[in-house]
């Protein structure tokens, strides 16, 4: 990746960790002063964001170390590991937000100050609108996975925060005091299904998972595109974090010089990063007809 467009994944993961900072404290003082669940349960999942957030910059900073002798491939995996870490915590937060909104249930409360909580949240969701247009800034210029992965989670913060705002409206001007509650357990629905799709992906990148059918299918359509390549086999591909690797079989004319063949080869390699960016790709030549049987 070119310096410039590192600095901006930098500067970027770097701005999600201050704007979670800021909602963290913000939302805090909010929940002290008004007493609200789905405000503290917005408050828990601002905590989780800052969490992610840290991990993500560790993340783009290891991803970004040039492999070493220990570790040929690069530190991508690092990323993963961090995220399964981070995911037992959310579990755990969100299964306590439940048993809150059970007793909330059971036991309702009346929401304070609602007016302080109402301008919090509208604050929160200026800054948070601000951060995710600046990440998509960022990641149509880097095209960084990292980057995209934030965003999207911010971006669902913005509901998560109107959804406060509808609890904390029907709490002040209706006296609909279940909303509190029944806002706060739809939360933590909410935050379980981005912690199993946290593990997914992270079991996924450990266990070096194939790209998706589509992907393959756009790979295997460059590489046939090429006038002098007669087929293919043994395609092969894995993420390592942001990296990612393509491996794959090239048959070509037996009679090609190996200059000529790995000319041919280059310029299929040029044609499948300019669809992958940031991808290593590694080709091996075979004469057509005579095919290695591989594992």
């Amino acid at each position: 990746m070119p310096q410039r467009d590192l600095k901006s994944v930098k500067y970027a993961s770097y701005a999600s960790v201050v704007v979670a900072c800021i909602l963290i404290l913000a939302k805090f003082f909010a929940w002290q002063v008004t007493g609200a669940l789905s405000l503290q349960a917005s408050l828990i999942d601002s905590v989780l964001d800052g969490l992610a957030s840290l991990l993500n910059m560790f993340a783009i900073r290891e991803a970004h170390r040039p492999p070493d002798a220990e570790h040929r491939f690069g530190h991508g995996k690092i990323e993963a590991i961090g995220a399964l870490a981070q995911s037992i915590f959310i579990f755990g937060s969100a299964s306590w937000l439940f048993y809150e909104a059970g007793n909330r249930f059971l036991h309702p409360e009346s929401v304070e100050e609602a007016g302080i909580g109402l301008g919090v949240m509208g604050f929160s969701i200026v800054l948070t609108l601000a951060l995710v247009l600046y990440q998509k800034h960022v990641f149509k210029r880097t095209h960084s996975i990292a980057i995209q992965a934030d965003s999207i989670h911010y971006q669902s913060d913005l509901f998560i925060n109107i959804s406060v705002i509808i609890a904390l409206l029907g709490s002040r001007f209706n006296g609909m005091s279940f909303l509190d509650p029944l806002i706060g357990t739809g939360i933590a629905a909410y935050i379980l299904y981005t912690a199993w799709k946290v593990v997914a992906q992270s079991f996924d990148i450990l266990i070096d998972r194939e790209f998706s059918q589509e992907d393959r299918q756009k790979i295997i359509q460059l590489v046939l595109n090429h006038p002098q390549v007669l087929g293919y086999h043994d395609l092969r591909t894995r993420s390592s974090g942001t990296q990612k690797f393509i491996q794959i079989h090239l048959e070509m004319d037996g009679d090609l010089t190996l200059k000529t063949a790995h000319k041919i080869s280059l310029e299929v390699i040029l044609k499948i990063q300019q669809a992958f960016p940031y991808t290593e790709v590694l080709i091996h030549e075979d004469p057509s007809g005579e095919i290695d049987d591989h594992p």
